[in-house]
């Protein structure tokens, strides 16, 4: 049986909820007090910790070391640029995933909550950028 959530976690749920987006807990933490509901931030990151472990939030770490979070709906799928940061999503429909997802589920007993995918490389400005090489 779950644990009940904190009212800090139900804040946090509501604001993601009505923001719709994924976020840092940074952001979140200003939101939090932005919407005259602050939180110290020690608590946002307790709080999204507990609401990751029960599988309510999930998290993406991205290149640079931040984490976002969002609510778990939907797999997260990605081609991250490394060079500037860009982050472009691939359709649900491409993620050669899912049917993996569905075998794991049965044969190792795992509750899954959600996946992600993401290919890191060069988006096509930055790929313009590089040198190229004289040969």
């Amino acid at each position: 049986m779950p644990l009940p959530r904190t009212p800090s976690q139900n804040k946090i749920l509501q604001l993601l909820k009505q923001l719709n987006q994924e976020m840092s807990a940074q952001a979140l933490y200003i939101a939090l007090r932005e919407a005259q509901a602050p939180l110290g931030l020690a608590t946002v990151y307790r709080s999204l910790e507990a609401l990751k472990l029960s599988g309510a939030v999930q998290a993406r770490l991205l290149n640079t070391g931040e984490t976002l979070y969002s609510l778990t709906k939907t797999d997260r799928h990605h081609l991250t640029c490394l060079q500037c940061g860009t982050s472009v999503a691939i359709r649900d429909d491409e993620c050669p995933v899912h049917e993996l997802e569905s075998q794991l589920r049965a044969s190792a007993q795992f509750e899954i909550y959600y996946h992600t995918l993401e290919f890191f490389g060069l988006c096509s400005p930055c790929q313009l950028q590089q040198p190229h090489s004289g040969s």
